[in-house]
């Protein structure tokens, strides 16, 4: 038995080590795929029961495991939806039919629908921001869609929050007469200022914005809609005020204190919009409006996308103005190596892997989104050669086991001749 368990090690030793090779040759050639994570062989003794002092050879066993996470070197690129994780997660793409893998290769480009999809034709994966703030599902892939970016659709966006950041004059003369809000042709106030803002078509409403002095730091502040003001002069205007607010500034600090800081309205045709006055002042000098915005936008097609390190995607219109689209996720698990390796350069859930978590960038473990970046694979030529190099050698070793043993077995054979 001891020769049969020679040549029978032997063959072991070739299987094993031509595992190695079959490694090394997928390492080598996945060299320049992008998020590859080079595969390794391991050895693991078998041994053989021993009886009566005759040594019975067993062999070697050989269980292949996988780099997942080893992270591969940063190559940059000019594309803006060449994306990268830098740290610990992945992303999650779908397959043309409809299931959900993860991976780390994310040279993704829009396909003839506007799909974000890679090299191996999985499709990106996110939240929408249309179904509100997005929110992760943390034990599942609920949720998810694919990320769609269309030139050709228009979008338009309805101004619902706003702000002015300026000065009131301290030194104004309070308004005995008619205020703003009475709407009557007699209407006196200390300050006017305008605001364009988006109706829920995109059109543009334009606001007239009265500030009013009624007394020691108490101000009257009332927004009308200005296509509704009397020709030739404003006051009155159809319809009165679309809101109206009353705000009090500390006569020492020249800072708001009063409980109201904006004053809230619907935008005709549009929706519910607040205007924040939270950062004005009252202070010795003439009234000033240092900035305003408003949030929303015009009728318009996507010029470009942008990225953010969290994931966020925002499409930036051709008016300049910009939108969040979707949220890319990062998925993670206990133990990445462990997960199930698919080709595609995917990976799914393994027996060992642990659950599938789901979470965004930079929270927890979860490492950064990149844009305009990819993850080299993680493969080192010259170890890959040098690994080469050794298990053919000690493949050409165990052959002359197996060869030894059936040497001696022929002459074992011709002993009765």
């Amino acid at each position: 038995m001891s020769l049969y368990g020679m040549m029978r090690t032997g063959v072991s030793g070739m299987n094993a080590q031509a595992n190695r090779l079959s490694t090394t040759a997928d390492n080598i050639a996945n060299a320049d795929t992008t998020g590859y994570k080079r595969a390794s062989t391991e050895f693991s003794t078998l041994v053989m029961p021993t009886t009566g002092g005759a040594y019975n050879s067993g062999g070697v066993s050989t269980t292949i495991m996988n780099s997942i996470s080893a992270q591969g070197v940063m190559q940059y690129t000019t594309s803006v939806s060449d994306l990268a994780v830098d740290g610990s997660g992945f992303f999650v793409v779908q397959s043309p039919s409809g299931t959900p893998f993860l991976t780390r290769a994310g040279a993704f480009v829009p396909d003839g629908e506007g799909k974000l999809v890679n090299a191996a034709g999985y499709q990106l994966m996110a939240y929408n921001y249309e179904n509100g703030t997005p929110a992760a599902t943390v034990n599942g892939f609920e949720g998810l869609e694919p990320v769609v970016i269309s030139d050709k659709e228009m979008s338009a966006t309805p101004s619902t929050d706003g702000f002015y950041t300026g000065n009131l004059a301290a030194n104004a003369t309070p308004v005995t007469g008619d205020l703003p809000s009475a709407n009557l042709s007699t209407s006196e106030y200390s300050a006017k200022s305008s605001m364009v803002v988006y109706d829920n078509l995109g059109n543009k409403k334009l606001l007239d914005v009265y500030f009013t002095n009624t007394g020691a730091g108490t101000w009257q502040v009332s927004v009308f809609d200005q296509s509704k003001a009397t020709p030739g002069t404003s006051f009155p205007y159809t319809g009165g005020a679309l809101g109206s607010a009353n705000l009090a500034f500390d006569t020492t600090t020249g800072k708001m204190t009063g409980p109201v800081t904006g004053v809230s309205l619907t935008v005709p045709g549009g929706a519910a919009f607040t205007l924040d006055l939270s950062k004005m002042s009252q202070l010795g000098a003439g009234f000033t409006v240092s900035d305003g915005a408003v949030n929303g936008s015009a009728p318009g097609t996507i010029d470009k996308i942008q990225i953010s390190k969290d994931g966020t995607i925002f499409a930036q219109y051709k008016d300049g103005s910009s939108k969040a689209l979707y949220k890319i996720p990062l998925a993670d698990v206990q133990s990445p190596d462990n997960l199930a390796v698919l080709p595609g350069n995917v990976y799914a859930q393994g027996t060992d892997s642990g659950a599938i978590r789901i979470g965004f960038a930079n929270e927890g473990k979860q490492g950064s989104i990149i844009s305009g970046a990819l993850e080299n694979s993680n493969v080192d030529i010259a170890e890959e050669l040098t690994d080469m190099i050794a298990a053919q050698r000690s493949y050409t070793a165990n052959s002359k086991v197996f060869q030894t043993g059936s040497d001696l077995m022929d002459v074992l054979v011709n002993l009765k001749r």
